[in-house]
């Protein structure tokens, strides 16, 4: 969308304000409120941030403002508050793009990717838990959704209408084509799912979701949590990535071949095992908080299953491993969870499978059976490999592993080793409820 096609969009639908947004390291969205009639400025020098202020992006107090560029292609109006429109940005220093910027790191990726004659399409399904504060902690916030296997429960869906058909009303109305929500595994949890795009587009329309989630939730009086294991008898928040690999041009799927049993094409195939060799240091990128190892385990919950699979496996219609096949010409990665930044998620995907498209890396034979069933001896012993345990365990894979490295840039690697070292370092010093009234009197 060009400066005049905004101009006259911003006269056309009444808009007052832009809200110029991007994600730091951890994808929460900054933002700035500035008003339409800067649209010039702001089209071409962007809107400035203190970036130390604002997150891990590689700035200390004394550096220069970080100015964020907005990219009008990603402009939504609010539907729920008419006279804003959202827009993502790209961050820039000095007139150059920022290295630890998210989004210029997958832009910067897409680009070599689209040089290589290659398009990734992503659909990407959030889920997320509403919630009420009680007591100092977080409960399911509906009483009456109690049961051990809430998934799909009926009542439970028709209890919350007021609130789903708002969102999918309000998504329908962005254009995104809302197929279906319903009620997820755990109690007050629910999922959306909405048709797949590029992988920019469908990067910055999760990160508005979320911004429109939680919206939503606290005109209720309600927190809308992306937490990846918020209760820990009940299933946690994935986020599952959807993928097909295209022609540039969008003509032709270049993973699907009818006449696999699959459905699946050697480029598929080498995309599988691109991703099932990296699997361990992807989990830091995907699966990259303290809490999200505590979603990636074999343990059942109330329901029966975690749904979160943990094994390093790919498979047909098998939601116990890691990679699924749901269509032909699709997989489906299942150990994304609802705190990854989409942004960094994607590019890491990516690397890893265009690293086995490259080398044309085979993924073995695939697993029908219940991952669940079998200990993690018995399928190293067939040759399986388990994901990191904890975030610690994680990072040591992703300084190690080259090729994320190389595609999330050596500095910004560097500042993520960092920041998520400290993380774990805080939780493994912190002392818990479960450590006290485990040793407090023992020995």
């Amino acid at each position: 969308m060009t400066q005049t096609e905004v101009a006259a969009l911003v006269r056309e639908k009444g808009i007052r304000y832009f809200m110029v947004s991007f994600v730091e390291m951890n994808g929460i969205s900054r933002a700035k409120l500035v008003p339409a009639e800067t649209l010039e400025d702001i089209a071409s020098d962007g809107v400035g941030f203190a970036g130390f202020a604002a997150g891990d992006l590689g700035q200390g107090p004394h550096d220069p403002d970080i100015m964020a560029i907005p990219d009008f292609s990603s402009l939504h109006v609010l539907p729920w508050q008419r006279e804003i429109a959202w827009v993502a940005s790209n961050l820039y220093v000095n007139g150059r793009p920022w290295p630890y910027c998210p989004r210029t790191i997958l832009t910067k990726m897409l680009k070599k990717v689209n040089d290589r004659g290659y398009r990734l399409m992503v659909g990407m399904e959030p889920e997320f838990f509403l919630v009420r504060r009680e007591n100092g902690g977080i409960v399911p916030f509906d009483p009456l959704d109690s049961s051990a296997k809430p998934c799909y429960n009926q009542q439970a869906l028709s209890r919350n209408l007021d609130f789903v058909t708002r969102l999918v009303g309000i998504m329908n109305e962005l254009g995104w084509g809302v197929y279906q929500c319903d009620h997820e595994d755990a109690n007050s949890q629910f999922e959306v799912n909405w048709q797949y795009s590029e992988a920019l587009n469908q990067s910055d329309r999760l990160t508005l979701a979320k911004f429109l989630i939680r919206s939503l939730a606290e005109q209720q009086g309600l927190t809308a949590t992306f937490m990846p294991k918020p209760f820990k008898n009940l299933t946690g928040n994935g986020c599952h990535y959807h993928m097909s690999l295209w022609d540039a041009e969008g003509g032709t799927n270049l993973l699907l071949d009818r006449s696999d049993s699959h459905g699946l094409s050697k480029h598929a195939y080498w995309f599988l095992g691109g991703l099932l060799k990296h699997a361990r240091a992807l989990a830091a990128i995907t699966s990259p908080t303290v809490n999200s190892y505590k979603r990636l385990v074999s343990r059942p919950t109330t329901s029966g299953a975690t749904w979160a699979p943990v094994y390093i496996t790919y498979g047909g219609n098998n939601r116990t491993v890691m990679i699924r096949v749901p269509a032909p010409g699709r997989i489906e990665k299942r150990t994304v969870d609802g705190a990854a930044n989409p942004y960094l998620a994607v590019t890491a995907i990516l690397a890893a499978g265009l690293d086995g498209i490259e080398n044309q890396i085979e993924p073995g034979p695939r697993f029908d059976e219940n991952t669940y069933t079998y200990t993690v001896e018995e399928l190293q012993g067939r040759g399986i490999k388990v994901l990191p345990a904890n975030l610690n365990e994680a990072l040591d894979e992703l300084e190690a592993d080259e090729v994320l490295g190389e595609a999330l840039g050596s500095d910004y690697i560097s500042l993520y080793l960092q920041v998520k070292r400290r993380e774990w370092d805080e939780y493994h010093n912190t002392v818990s409820d479960w450590e006290v009234e485990r040793y407090l009197t023992a020995g």
